[in-house]
């Protein structure tokens, strides 16, 4: 089985968010970059156990991004990925990052797309449906156990009051999360190693963004707790209708 890995470069749940340029620019100063977790822990590991069940399979990973992603990458190789491709674009367009995710998918004959459920940067989950409509693929979200036979894949994913069960062929899309497999950590092999494995850089293939972003927002400041008195209900009601905005 041929499988493609998408990583994506995030800042650490740590780093301090700030903004520059009148709020419309993510001031990059100081920030710790991250492999995104749910790309490392889940699709990634996901796609190294069904490596190790079936001989002969490969693991690609695939990101979009410049040059300074490249330690991100080289960090998944070291976990076991087998090589890696990096699109030269610096985008946060979800539509044309999945454009040329889909592209380079199609044109290496991967049968099976992997993606973590979202980004903890943006909390954007779109580009795994993005990336199998592009490919015309089958696409399955928030997976949490995924097994392999022959070109059959069974999936199971928590649905409301109980799990849903899904079988499809291969080529496959899928987004994965929690329960679709246990963290692993790089050895000093798997680091030493990860050098030497190829990183191919390809230019895009179209440049044209659907979106832009016009500013952001940081959220407003925790105001302090307010305790009401037990038997003071009017001032509750108020403070919930006026401060809390509950209607």
């Amino acid at each position: 089985m041929k499988i493609l890995v998408c990583i994506s470069k995030v800042p650490d749940t740590t780093s301090r968010i700030a903004f520059t340029n009148n709020n419309t620019q993510f001031d990059e100063t100081d920030i710790q970059w991250i492999l995104n977790p749910y790309d490392e822990w889940y699709a990634l590991v996901k796609a190294l156990e069904l490596k190790e069940q079936e001989s002969g399979s490969v693991v690609h990973l695939l990101t979009v991004g410049t040059a300074d992603v490249d330690p991100i990458i080289r960090k998944g190789l070291a976990i076991g990925g087998d090589e890696a491709i990096r699109i030269n674009l610096n985008s946060a367009d979800s539509y044309l990052i999945a454009q040329q995710i889909a592209q380079v998918a199609q044109a290496g004959g991967y049968d099976l797309v992997l993606t973590g459920k979202e980004t903890i940067d943006y909390n954007s989950s779109v580009i795994g449906g993005l990336v199998a409509e592009f490919m015309n693929a089958p696409y399955v979200s928030l997976a949490s156990k995924l097994t392999s036979q022959s070109n059959v894949v069974s999936i199971e994913r928590e649905i409301e009051g109980g799990e849903e069960i899904i079988e499809a062929s291969l080529p496959l899309v899928v987004s994965c999360q929690k329960g679709m497999a246990e963290q692993r950590i790089a050895n000093m092999k798997g680091i030493m190693g990860a050098r030497s494995k190829p990183l191919k850089v390809v230019e895009p293939t179209n440049t044209n963004t659907q979106t832009k972003i016009v500013r952001f927002e940081l959220p407003p400041a925790k105001t302090g707790v307010k305790m009401v008195a037990a038997d003071n209900v009017a001032e509750l009601v108020r403070l919930l209708h006026e401060e809390a905005k509950i209607i």
